[in-house]
Formats: structure tokens, sequence, C-alpha cells
């Protein structure tokens, strides 16, 4: 485990962090979160090969937005991944779609969003997304999907194996709780936080 959590972590220091090589190759974790972290340090580590055995990446609050997270999800750095939390940076539409397309994410079990502007239409390419078959944990608090985007959830038919969802905050009415309610491919859920 790496923690560089809230370190002020300039763009130099994650080159260099990238530059150890073999000293690094048995972190399985690395902690990244509250450091202003942009699209230049996510170029940065997306080349990276000193992290082959990385299997959770905690991003959370930075300033990656929809173009750090296009170039992540792209990247082989994230290829073993089983966590990646993102929560408030900025991830919108276009970088929920990013994940939910990425050939990168296979192994990929939980997914945090939590306090991003995903939206309605970052909801239904998650749900939608073939490319997130080990994904058992998805958490979109307050990222304004509404009943739109918790409608696409509900009918999806390729995140079946989800057991823990997590939609707080996401001004849900009775249309997006009746859909979840009545949901054939959400059976597996043993958590749903609304």
């Amino acid at each position: 485990m790496l923690d560089l959590e809230g370190k002020n972590v300039t763009s130099e220091h994650i080159r260099l962090l990238c530059q150890a090589g073999e000293s690094l190759i048995g972190v399985r974790e690395l902690y990244l979160s509250d450091n202003k972290i942009s699209k230049t340090e996510i170029d940065i580590l997306s080349k990276s090969r000193c992290f082959p055995k990385l299997e959770k990446l905690f991003l959370n609050h930075n300033q990656i937005n929809d173009s750090g997270a296009k170039t992540l999800a792209e990247s082989k750095f994230i290829r073993n991944l089983n966590c990646l939390m993102l929560e408030a940076n900025q991830v919108g539409p276009e970088g929920a779609k990013s994940f939910a397309t990425s050939l990168n994410l296979k192994k990929l079990e939980t997914l945090f969003l939590d306090s991003n502007p995903v939206g309605p239409k970052g909801a239904e390419a998650l749900a939608k997304s073939i490319c997130l078959p080990s994904l058992t944990s998805l958490h979109l608090d307050s990222s304004g999907i509404g009943d739109q985007g918790v409608k696409a959830i509900a009918a999806t038919q390729t995140l079946t194996g989800l057991r823990k969802l997590y939609l707080c905050s996401n001004k849900i009415g009775s249309e997006g709780a009746i859909a979840l309610a009545g949901s054939p491919s959400l059976k597996n859920l043993n958590c749903l936080s609304i």
C-alpha cells in the first residue's frame, strides 16, 4: 500500500513516482485522494508501468473531470483494478461513458462515482455496459441521475451481478422507486441505498 492522500502531490511528484520502477512493483493499493490531481497527473499515471499489481486506486476529491476519466479508462494502468474510487472529481456523463466502454476494467468489482455530475446519460451508459462484467458494487450517490438514470439501471441487462447499489441524494421519485422495486435484473442486490 502506498498512501499519499492529502500530501499536495504535484505532477513532478507523480513523474518521480512513476520512475521508481521495480521498488513499487508490489504495491496493490494506491491512495492519491485530496491532491488536486487533474488530467495532467492522470496522463502521467496512465503511461506508468510501475504498478503492475495495482488492485485499488483511490482518487477521491481531485479534479480529474471527463477528459481525465477518458485518459484513465483507456490506460492499461487500470487493467488489474478491482476497486476504483473517484468521488467528487467533476466526472460527468462522458467520463461515465468512458468507464462503461473501457476494455481495461474487466476485473473491476467496485466503482465509486459519488458526488460527480454523472447525470441520467452517464447512468444509462453504465447500465448498458458490457465492459464491466465483474462489477458488484456501484456508488452513484449525489450524481444527479434522477428517475431517468435510476430506471436505466433498473432495466440493465448487463449489470446483473450487482450486490450493492448506492443512489442516495438523486431526487428519486416514485417512478424510479417503482422501477427499482420491480427490477428482475437487480435480484442479487443485498444492499440498496436510496
